[in-house]
């Protein structure tokens, strides 16, 4: 993931999930270990856009929703898919045969945090470090078929939020996908966001 995201995530998950929509560029460069710079640069496409505003030193959240937009129309999640393959197995058996330490993203992390399922799903998405990696191509080697399985490359900073993706960043995962199912999904999780 970009820093950007890192950071659009980190800011866009403490005003959903905390309430939180004050910051400092100060603060988040220190939290992320990257020059304000970076930040400032970070922030240039959703200032520009109107969901944040700045003031001084500090800068605020405007818009949450519009905010989500901008992050889920910049979201390349192709580029970041590092394994995929295909397996017979359901969804749910496949969520089980993981190994720990992954984190669960798209379908899996809405249905795993809601306990619910706007509609039947049969592809999984996690986010892994290279020796999860491994880990997983042992479970499920490479096999012919349309893949079912991807793997995504996990950030340094993703684990902070557990072993699923906050649900910012699980809607905007689940923008980027063709599945006529996700709609479903994504329609039922900004219901959630989006209060």
């Amino acid at each position: 993931m970009l820093k950007k995201e890192i950071l659009w995530r980190e800011i866009l998950n403490q005003a959903v999930e905390n309430k939180k929509i004050e910051f400092t560029q100060k603060e988040l460069a220190r939290k992320f270990g990257i020059s304000t710079s970076t930040v400032f640069n970070a922030l240039k496409i959703p200032r520009a856009q109107g969901a944040i505003l700045v003031s001084g030193r500090n800068f605020r959240v405007a818009d949450i929703e519009k905010f989500l937009y901008i992050w889920a129309t910049q979201r390349n999640l192709e580029k970041e898919i590092i394994f995929k393959t295909f397996t017979p197995k359901n969804a749910k058996e496949t969520e089980g045969l993981m190994p720990s330490g992954i984190i669960f993203s798209c379908y899996s992390a809405y249905s795993q945090k809601y306990r619910d399922t706007p509609a039947d799903y049969d592809k999984v998405y996690v986010y892994a470090d290279k020796e999860k990696l491994e880990e997983i191509k042992k479970r499920f080697p490479k096999a012919k078929g349309n893949p079912n399985i991807f793997v995504l490359k996990k950030d340094s900073f993703s684990a902070s939020y557990g072993d699923l993706t906050p649900d910012v960043q699980t809607f905007v995962d689940l923008w980027n996908l063709k599945d006529w199912y996700a709609k479903d999904f994504l329609n039922k999780l900004k219901e959630k966001i989006i209060k």
